[in-house]
């Protein structure tokens, strides 16, 4: 085989696999699920419902009032943890952020998921930020 074919042939291949490597980083949600806590609860309840269970379990203090009268949903010894619904996840990130900062505790976020789509916000957190710990509800 000639020279410039081998060249044709290994690019042709590099290509492949950077498309596939892309179409499962991007492409996909694909999160696997034994990287995150994961506790599964009685669906269709109200925020306040998976806050409480949550909260109480982990040993963390509800709807912890700050001096500028915002609450944090949970307080626990190492985080501020705001729980949202997986749709709502970048209204939880920001919240999650100004309570770490108020509190001196790591941001958290605890994620609602309703239905087995919802792993795909789990990917749109880590990316707008990558050192929140997100720890999930699997209420379906």
């Amino acid at each position: 085989m000639k020279k410039r074919t081998k060249i044709k042939i290994l690019k042709y291949i590099i290509g492949l696999i950077i498309l596939i490597i892309g179409y499962f980083y991007y492409g996909i949600d694909y999160v696997p699920e034994d990287l995150y806590q994961i506790q599964t609860m009685q669906k269709g309840q109200k925020e306040a419902y998976y806050v409480e269970q949550w909260c109480k379990e982990n040993f963390g203090k509800r709807e912890f009032v700050l001096l500028d009268k915002t609450r944090v949903d949970c307080l626990t010894k190492d985080y501020a943890l705001e729980f949202d619904f997986a749709h709502k996840w970048a209204e939880s990130v920001g919240q999650a952020l100004y309570y770490s900062k108020m509190t001196n505790k790591n941001p958290a976020v605890v994620l609602i998921l309703e239905n087995p789509d919802d792993f795909k916000y789990i990917k749109r957190v880590q990316k707008a930020q990558s050192d929140i710990k997100i720890f999930l509800i699997k209420a379906y």
